[in-house]
Formats: C-alpha cells, sequence, structure tokens
C-alpha cells in the first residue's frame, strides 16, 4: 500500500451516514491491542479554540523536553498533518503501514469503521509505536461519542469555549451541547474548563461533581495584556510576563485556559518547568489562525467560519487596524449562518473577493457576490480559490489596502497552498523595478563593492572551484570577482541549462568558448568547455530577484539554481543583490534551497 493508497481508502468512509457510538472504534482498537491504554492523554473538546489550545499545550510539552503526539483536525493543507510527533506529520511510509494493518481489520468487520475511526486507531497505534510520553488529542466532534472517547480516563479533560455548533447531531441548546462535549470527562481525571457561558460552566461543574473530577474553572482576572502588534502579543499570568505568537485577543483567553491546564497537570506530578511553558507560547505555530503570510501586501489568513470566529476576527482587525478598510477573499459554505457573519464583516470591508469552497456543502462564488452586492457591499466573484488570490493580491498592490483571507477551512488550505506563487509574482515585478530605477553608474560602484566582498569571503580560497554567473541586463555584474579569483587560483565554472530544467557548471577552454544564449546570457559553449560535477564545486554563487534578511531567496521562476544546489549540498551557498532588492520576507516553497549568505553592497547577510 502507497501513501496515496492509504489516503484514498480512509477517505472513502465518510462520517455522515455511519451511526454515533463508541462500538466499531473499541473493536477496531482492540484488535490493534488497545494502543490507547499504554498511553498519556490530554483530550480536548469545545466549539471555537480546539486546535489553538492543541497547538500550544503540544509546543509546551515539547519544550519540556517530552515526546508528544498531536491529534487535530480537520487539516489544513496535507492529510498527513493530523497526525503528528514533535511537530513532524506521520511519515507517508508509516500512514501506510499502519493503514494497511488497520484495514484488514476494519474490512473484516459487519460494521465498517468510519473515516474518522480510521484515522483515530491509526493516530494511536502510530503514538504508541513511537513511544510517545502524552498525547494531546483534539475530538471531532462532541464528545461523548466521539470515537476519541474511546481512551480509558485521560490525565487531563479540556473543555474549550461551547457555542451552537452540529446542532442536529449535538442538541440545539448550549446545555445539550454542554453534556455531550462533557461526555469526555471520567473519573480518575482533572478537568480544566473555559469559564464561558454560565449554563455551559454549570454543566461542566455537575459532571465533574457527580465522577469525583477535580475541576478548575480559568480565572481571567489573572490576565492582563501588555502590548499588539502584527508579530505577536504580550500577556502577564500571575504577574509573569509571556510572548504568545498567536494574534487576536481570543488566542489569550485560549493561552488563560493553557496555563491553567498546566497547573491542573503540575498537581498530578507533572514536570513542565516554567522555561517551558515560556518558550511553549513563544514559538508556537498555528496555521491559518489570523495567520500574517505577508506583510508587504498585508495578506492575514483566517479559517474563521461561525458567528464567534467572525466576532473574534473583527476584534482582532480592531486592534491590529484600527479605522482601516480590508479586502475580503472569502468563501462559506452553505449551512453556516453565513447571513450573520457577512454582517459583521461588512463595516470592515473595502470590497469582497468571493470564491467558492472546494465542499459539497459549498455557497458559490457567484451567490455570495450576489448577497453581497444586495448588502450595498462591493464583491466580485472568482472562478477559483487561485484566481481569487491573484486577484485579491492584485487589488491590494494597487490600492495599499490590506487583505484578510477569512471563512472555511475547507478553502484556508487552498489560499495557503497557492499563495506563495501569487506572492512571488507581485514580488518579482516589484523587485525588478527596483532594480531598474538604479542608475547605470550606482550599478557599476554597486556590482564592484559585492565583487570586492566576494573576493574577501573565506569560502573562496586558491584551488576552490566556484560556479559563478555571466550577469544579464541589469544584474550584479561580478565579472571583477571573477578576474581576480582566476588570477589567484581558483576555478571559475559558468552555468549552462539544458532542457527539461537541468543546468550544469562548465569551465571554459579558451576565450572563444562563448556564445549567447536565450535571453542574451553569455554562456560557454559546451563543445569548448569541461563539465564540472556538482560534487567538485566549493562554493555557488547564485544571482537573484529578490532577497530578504532572513534568508529567503527570489529567483526567476525556473528552478534551475534550486535542482542544481540539491545536488551539491556541501558547497558554499552565496546569493548577490542590490540592496534595493531586499523584500521584508521572500515567497517561499518547500523547493526553494536557501542561501548560506547574501551580499549585497550595503551588507553581508549571513544565516
Amino acid at each position: 500500500m502507497t501513501e496515496q493508497e492509504a489516503i484514498s481508502y480512509i477517505e472513502n468512509y465518510g462520517w455522515s451516514t455511519t451511526r454515533l457510538g463508541l462500538d466499531r472504534t473499541l473493536a477496531l482498537l482492540h484488535a490493534l491491542g488497545d494502543p490507547q491504554k499504554k498511553l498519556r492523554f490530554i483530550h480536548v473538546a469545545g466549539s471555537n479554540g480546539k486546535g489553538s489550545f492543541c497547538a500550544m499545550f503540544d509546543a509546551i510539552l515539547r519544550s519540556a523536553g517530552i515526546r508528544t503526539g498531536l491529534y487535530t483536525s480537520p487539516y489544513i493543507q496535507v492529510f498527513n498533518e493530523r497526525i503528528r510527533i514533535d511537530s513532524e506529520d506521520i511519515p507517508g511510509g508509516r500512514l501506510a503501514e499502519i493503514t494497511d494493518r488497520v484495514m484488514s481489520i476494519a474490512d473484516g468487520m459487519e460494521d465498517h469503521p468510519s473515516q474518522f475511526e480510521l484515522v483515530t486507531a491509526i493516530a494511536l497505534q502510530y503514538f504508541y509505536e513511537e513511544h510517545c510520553g502524552a498525547v494531546v488529542l483534539e475530538v471531532g466532534m462532541g464528545g461523548a461519542l466521539d470515537s476519541t472517547n474511546a481512551i480509558d480516563a485521560p490525565e487531563l479533560a479540556v473543555i474549550t469555549n461551547i457555542g451552537l455548533e452540529h446542532t442536529e447531531y449535538l442538541g440545539s441548546t448550549l446545555e445539550a451541547i454542554a453534556e455531550t462535549k462533557a461526555g469526555i470527562i471520567k473519573t480518575g481525571c482533572s478537568c480544566v474548563c473555559y469559564d464561558g457561558a454560565p449554563e455551559v460552566t454549570a454543566v461542566v461543574k455537575n459532571v465533574c461533581k457527580e465522577k469525583k473530577v477535580p475541576l478548575s474553572c480559568v480565572d481571567f482576572s489573572r490576565l492582563e495584556q501588555i502590548d499588539y502588534s502584527l508579530d505577536g502579543q504580550r500577556f502577564r499570568w500571575d504577574g509573569r510576563e509571556y510572548s504568545l505568537s498567536l494574534l487576536g485577543p481570543h488566542q489569550l483567553h485560549n493561552a488563560a485556559l493553557v496555563l491553567t491546564g498546566v497547573e491542573a497537570l503540575r498537581e498530578r506530578g507533572w514536570d513542565i518547568p516554567d522555561e517551558a511553558v515560556a518558550e511553549g507560547l513563544r514559538s508556537v505555530q498555528w496555521p491559518a489562525r489570523m495567520e500574517v503570510l505577508s506583510r508587504s501586501p498585508l495578506f492575514i489568513l483566517d479559517g474563521g467560519h461561525n458567528p464567534q470566529c467572525a466576532e473574534a476576527l473583527t476584534t482582532s482587525l480592531d486592534l491590529l487596524l484600527p479605522g482601516k478598510k480590508v479586502i475580503f477573499l472569502t468563501g462559506v459554505l452553505a449551512d453556516k449562518d453565513y447571513e450573520t457573519i457577512m454582517s459583521l464583516m461588512l463595516p470592515y470591508a473595502d470590497r469582497f473577493v468571493c470564491v467558492t469552497p472546494d465542499s459539497p456543502r459549498r455557497l458559490t462564488a457567484d451567490a455570495l457576490a450576489e448577497y453581497l452586492t444586495s448588502r450595498g457591499a462591493r464583491a466580485c466573484a472568482c472562478g477559483s480559490i487561485e484566481d481569487g488570490v491573484a486577484e485579491a493580491l492584485e487589488l491590494s498592490e494597487e490600492s495599499g489596502v490590506p487583505v484578510v483571507s477569512f471563512g472555511s477551512l475547507y478553502m484556508a488550505g487552498h489560499v495557503r497552498t497557492v499563495f506563495p506563487q501569487k506572492l512571488k509574482k507581485i514580488q518579482r515585478r516589484r523587485c525588478l523595478a527596483a532594480r531598474r530605477a538604479l542608475t547605470g553608474e550606482q550599478r557599476s560602484r554597486y556590482s564592484a563593492e559585492i565583487s570586492g566582498t566576494l573576493a574577501g569571503l573565506a569560502d573562496i580560497r586558491t584551488g576552490r572551484t566556484v560556479l559563478s554567473y555571466c550577469a544579464v541586463a541589469d544584474e550584479v555584474d561580478i565579472s571583477a570577482f571573477d578576474a581576480f579569483a582566476a588570477a589567484n587560483g581558483v576555478r571559475i565554472a559558468y552555468p549552462v541549462t539544458r532542457e527539461g530544467g537541468g543546468m550544469d557548471a562548465m569551465v571554459p577552454r579558451d576565450g572563444n568558448a562563448w556564445e549567447t544564449g536565450a535571453y542574451g546570457i553569455r554562456n560557454p559553449l559546451p563543445e569548448r568547455s569541461d563539465i564540472v560535477p556538482p560534487e567538485q564545486i566549493d562554493a555557488v554563487i547564485v544571482p537573484c530577484v529578490g532577497f530578504d534578511a532572513g534568508g529567503g531567496r527570489l529567483g526567476h521562476g525556473g528552478g534551475y539554481y534550486d535542482r542544481y544546489l540539491a545536488k551539491c549540498p556541501a558547497a558554499a551557498k552565496i546569493c548577490v543583490a542590490f540592496e534595493a532588492q531586499r523584500l521584508d520576507r521572500a515567497a517561499g516553497e518547500k523547493t526553494d534551497i536557501d542561501p548560506d549568505m547574501t551580499v549585497t553592497e550595503a551588507a553581508v547577510y549571513r544565516f
């Protein structure tokens, strides 16, 4: 079984046609040897904040040196995100291997497990086999009959903020939903609860009293916000100062619940140092929750998909962008209360760019745009999420108005996936314009300064082989460096691109071994040059369109250098650019290979 075969098998069994209950999950786990009985859990139920709580708690436990499993849903970009150990997705091979074993059991069951039940069993078996010291386990839906509730008493049962959701399954009142969520509370555990709606807290208190479970409700009077910005927020908890990387005032309330949970575990004998708590909160990352994808143009991605999330988003906008309008990139599900959601967003909107989420329950972009137009808003519909991202970015670049993407989590992953390529297009255009704006005299002077810096680098010494390049148009011209290096015993090679995206490093044998190729680039003639194997390259000097001070590099888009650099990982990777080409953060992708340093006329940025 391959990774994709495993995912296809799992996704073939939808949950909506399966009756609720724990029998299938318990039978499946028992056939696997009951891995859940050999693990310690932090079990998390609620309506809003579950994922953020899980991310923070996972980061804290890892910072405390505990090998930690994390089980969440839905995934944002790739299926494997749902099952993680120490912040690493389950490898495809392990997913396929365990799924194959689970399938042999599940396919023999008269009542076949649902998708979520299969994934839960796979996750628990993986966490057991990988010797996790703790597992942060997020409920899928509800609590009492959710397949994650097949575990025995957890170390900690967590009830996050509860609102009206999935009423057709969980009940039509907050009390009924709270009863279902409180089903994860079992004799022998401790419990912490978000102190929200009084009727919810009352239900949790009654269940804890009945089951003799110690309960701690969050005391928000212990929480004090210090400051708030796009970089994160600082707050005090009982006078101790913390930094939190996640944005939004609601995340401070989630952090308060996390800190209450840490206290509860300490009372049970867990060793979680203050330093681990501080580091976990400072470093935690959680995609699509007020996530800043770009600063210039400002683009914020949020997965808010119900009225409670929309209120949290507007509160965040009041703090982050007071008095400013935004371009909303949005798509919603037809069965959500989108009219209330959009009513909350309308006062903040410069305009709406509407897309259709990838879900059978989707509201079409045309229908959403028509509704928003009827409410007096400027709105357009795009044919795809990819087109919507491009449209929103172009509008932002033209107007200077920030973009906020919100709506269904079914679209958040798609936005996150296509965003880098769409941002790269804008960043390339901006950087090329900045480079062209330099005068000829400036380019010559700066190129000479960069060549001088390269000549003084310890990475480039006599006897070494360096892959350089020939400048075209207004690129940094390092021919002065090439001449100096060659005169001092450095072998200089130049790139020659091949059909299919390949690239070779070639050393011309003489002055006649040159030709002018595509785009006016001066290349060695292959028949009059010698190929240098990648493993013999000691340093690669890489031209770029743009760069950032954190090590990001924006190339021309062909991927030639990324593919070549992968073949010579031991070589020093030196990017060169003019300071005018610097970006706040270069749009990056997984295939990008970042440099070891970037040299400009003003500085050497080492990474």
